[in-house]
């Protein structure tokens, strides 16, 4: 028999985050829509409390080790053994994947803008070294990879990483960069040698007072207002030597892979994120139908019900399959097996899922849906850059394809 449910130190760790999305995130969710840019004070508080769990132990921060640390390390040998026998851990990956639900169900936009949690720190548990996952496992790190040139195809960056001696020498531009402003750090894809293609696509940790990377402007948006996303120029901006995650070889044979594992650790979390707009928008659609009299019953064929609460059911079902999906693509991160399949199928599905779920509640609720009385217009603006960034539903689909039909990049395009 197959067990769905949250392991208990799971649960904890969920509650602790639904616990901030519910008191802290909601009561400002409306004010920061509308105060675009504007920094939230209410997230100072949050940083202190993330940065306390981290250095207690309690909790890692925002996944950064990505399920990297072992049960032996913290917890003895019995754990070791335990892990081993039963062949299951929950890590990194799946604690990051809930945090980002829950607190994605009290308000998106802030949730991207808490300190440490940010898609570059999940893009370092990726590919960062042992000794690199010391130095940056605490930054709050952005991920710069679209440009002005090209959006979903990662294999088009024209940014280049040169190396002049102990320092490697960063030129281009980087356009919606998530937290670019805010963050510490910056995870910036580049090529170290244009002649060889998507193979020499390597990832660099800037500092965000790096010489050379200045912000060119912040950007207007629909969604997501209180997450600032910036735009940025790097001109002989200078870094460290060793801050190139993973190793500076290009393999030309393994191609794009490296830096392309980023992804299956940050697609589920943006999955997690659409699951938890849109369980918000449920909860809130079913309280508007309740009170409006519309009876939803589980028992009765959707058939025989009233047509809204037929589509409620059908929203749903959706949304659990999105649920279910993201968290088997956390799990086999976290224990190592190879989710670039499911971690795109979490995605494409959640993404589709939480525009659906949320601009179909505005719709069912009427006049009140589509007014600033709730949060439900909100919910379907936020909603809608879940399906976009991280790779597009159509880029997700593709992924997908290639891999069910087992055909490479050059023969599936």
């Amino acid at each position: 028999m197959i067990n769905l449910e949250l392991p208990k130190k799971l649960r904890a760790s969920a509650n602790q985050a639904h616990q901030v999305a519910a008191e802290i995130f909601r009561p400002a969710s409306r004010k920061y829509d509308l105060a675009e840019h504007e920094y939230p004070v209410e997230l100072d508080t949050m940083a202190a409390m993330v940065e306390g769990l981290a250095d207690s132990g309690t909790q890692d921060i925002s996944g950064a080790t990505g399920g990297r640390k072992t049960e032996g390390k913290t917890e003895g040998e019995d754990k070791v053994h335990a892990t081993e026998l039963l062949g299951n851990s929950n890590g990194g990956n799946m604690s990051a994947l809930l945090n980002a639900l829950e607190t994605s169900w009290g308000d998106v936009g802030l949730m991207l803008s808490i300190p440490y949690q940010g898609l570059g720190n999940a893009a370092i548990a990726a590919v960062a070294t042992d000794e690199q996952l010391e130095r940056f496992g605490k930054v709050w790190a952005a991920m710069a990879i679209t440009e002005p040139s090209f959006g979903s195809d990662s294999a088009a960056v024209t940014t280049t990483a040169t190396l002049d001696g102990d320092e490697w020498v960063l030129n281009g531009t980087k356009i919606f960069v998530t937290a670019g402003s805010r963050a510490t750090h910056i995870v910036v894809w580049a090529s170290v040698d244009k002649s060889k293609g998507r193979a020499a696509i390597k990832s660099f940790v800037v500092p965000r007072d790096a010489p050379g990377l200045t912000v060119a402007r912040l950007e207007h948006k629909l969604g997501i207002k209180a997450s600032d996303t910036a735009e940025l120029r790097l001109e002989d901006c200078r870094i460290p030597k060793d801050n190139i995650l993973g190793s500076p070889e290009v393999n030309v044979e393994k191609g794009f892979a490296g830096v392309m594992q980023t992804f299956d650790n940050t697609r589920p979390l943006v999955a997690a994120m659409a699951i938890g707009v849109g369980r918000a928008a449920l909860e809130e659609l079913r309280t508007i139908l309740t009170e409006a009299g519309v009876a939803i019953s589980y028992d009765t064929p959707a058939m025989n019900q009233h047509a809204a609460a037929a589509e409620f059911l059908r929203l749903e079902a959706d949304w659990e399959a999105a649920y279910l999906l993201a968290l088997r693509a956390g799990w086999m991160a976290d224990n190592k097996k190879p989710n670039s399949l499911e971690a795109s199928m979490s995605k494409a599905k959640a993404g589709r899922m939480g525009t659906d779920v949320t601009l179909k509640a505005v719709e069912l609720a009427g006049a009140l849906g589509y007014s600033e009385r709730t949060l439900l217009e909100k919910w379907s603006r936020d909603s809608k850059i879940l399906d976009i960034f991280e790779g597009t539903q159509q880029i997700q689909q593709l992924i997908v394809a290639r891999r069910v039909l087992e055909l490479s990049s050059t023969e599936l395009k």
